[in-house]
């Protein structure tokens, strides 16, 4: 893998790490596209190798005047990831319309084009997780924020890209850098902050009798993996439209465990009220199918939860 990268949200959890493994490949050929703002985001640049840092205003006047040059590859991760955010326009020009524009770029240059989808473009699950494309009309996400990614998904797939380009639904990804990310941080880093300060956890309760408190279910995706299958398909011919998860799906209590195993303590755990504005539009079971993923060749091993929390539980001790 060589050449000249675009990875935007480079700033952002994935995207930086994305850029860390990429100088560990000796590539720092990067255009980093980002809004840094007023957040402790940009501090996920240092230490990391890259040819310049644009605005994302900047790089989206670049594209739409056709002048970015050449370039091997985007990966596009930049998006407003909030699940909550109540701007439907705003979202619909940031997550659709601009990653329209950039795969079009893309498409005309001849540029390999890797973007973001997600796991929230499916809504409660009840139609479940499979990445199928004839199965993708039917999903109904339960926020704006699905929507917004869904959307894109819609167009590529009536537009019959997915032979060129690749969208990924990743699930639950926590691990290192992503503090910036607030109430939108992983519960590993909400969790390891609980237990420093007051040594209890503290979890939602459930609202649906078939779930016990804490016993909700996420497919949990060390952000390592992630990268490793975003780079992947940065690299390998041929397109779709890709979970990016374990096939595993495990509690919130299971979590929560590891992340006392990993301090060495026992677990002391608390069921909170969940917040009204979100209990009709959680999410109680998800679980990445990733039969096509690994139909793509995609052949590596996923982290298991307890070594995944253990290593990130260790480089949070030593960073915070």
């Amino acid at each position: 893998m060589s050449g000249k990268f675009i990875v935007t949200g480079g700033a952002g959890f994935i995207g930086s790490n994305v850029i860390a493994a990429l100088n560990a490949r000796g590539i720092d050929d990067i255009l980093v596209v980002d809004l840094l703002g007023s957040d402790e985001k940009w501090a996920n640049l240092v230490g990391l190798r890259y040819a310049d840092y644009w605005e994302v205003d900047d790089f989206r006047f670049h594209v739409r005047q056709d002048s970015l040059g050449e370039v091997d590859a985007v990966i596009h991760l930049g998006a407003c990831s909030a699940t909550t955010e109540r701007n439907a326009s705003f979202l619909a020009d940031n997550n659709y319309r601009f990653t329209r524009e950039l795969c079009e770029w893309c498409l005309h240059h001849n540029t390999r084009f890797v973007y973001a989808s997600s796991a929230a473009t499916y809504g409660d699950g009840a139609l479940g997780y499979s990445d199928d494309l004839e199965k993708l009309p039917e999903l109904k996400p339960l926020n704006m924020y699905g929507y917004s990614k869904h959307m894109f998904d819609l167009w590529a797939n009536r537009m019959k890209l997915f032979d060129q380009i690749v969208g990924l639904k990743y699930f639950n990804v926590y691990g290192p850098r992503e503090a910036h990310k607030g109430d939108m941080r992983s519960v590993v880093h909400k969790a390891w902050g609980q237990i420093k300060t007051t040594g209890v956890v503290k979890l939602f309760k459930s609202y649906r009798p078939e779930f016990k408190d804490g016993e909700q279910l996420r497919d949990f995706v060390h952000v390592q993996d992630a990268v490793a299958a975003t780079l992947y398909f940065a690299e390998t011919p041929g397109g779709g439209l890709f979970n990016i998860g374990t096939g595993q799906e495990r509690s919130w209590v299971d979590l929560a465990r590891a992340v006392f195993a990993a301090l060495g303590r026992e677990p002391k755990i608390e069921f909170i009220e969940m917040p009204e504005n979100i209990r009709a539009k959680y999410q109680y079971s998800t679980q990445a199918d990733v039969t096509n993923l690994r139909g793509a060749g995609y052949r590596e091993k996923f982290t298991s939860l307890e070594e995944g929390v253990r290593a990130y539980v260790q480089w949070l001790e030593q960073h915070g």
